[in-house]
């Protein structure tokens, strides 16, 4: 699957540009720090989830193209394993 066609995808990265453009509004009309930090902190974990999933296809992807089909139990470790490098 490209990433282009990944629906997914591209949808947390469409909200998470309108909460930043929120944000941009938030500073504008000179709102608390508190509300500012929270929302950051929001986009910034909604693009740390998309970096996980676009590296997770990724790796999947090009490891399909390398071995041929994964069976049910691969996806499921490496479901796993990207799990995990969401901690790096």
């Amino acid at each position: 699957m490209s990433h282009a066609t990944d629906k997914a995808l591209v949808n947390r990265l469409r909200r998470a540009n309108g909460h930043l453009a929120r944000i941009a509004t938030m500073v504008e009309e000179n709102r608390s720090a508190l509300d500012i930090a929270q929302q950051l902190q929001a986009v910034i974990a909604a693009l740390d989830k998309a970096k996980t999933v676009l590296v997770s296809h990724h790796i999947e992807h090009h490891l399909e193209e390398a071995v041929g089909e994964l069976p049910a139990e691969t996806r499921q470790m490496l479901a796993r394993i990207s799990e995990l490098a969401r901690y790096l």
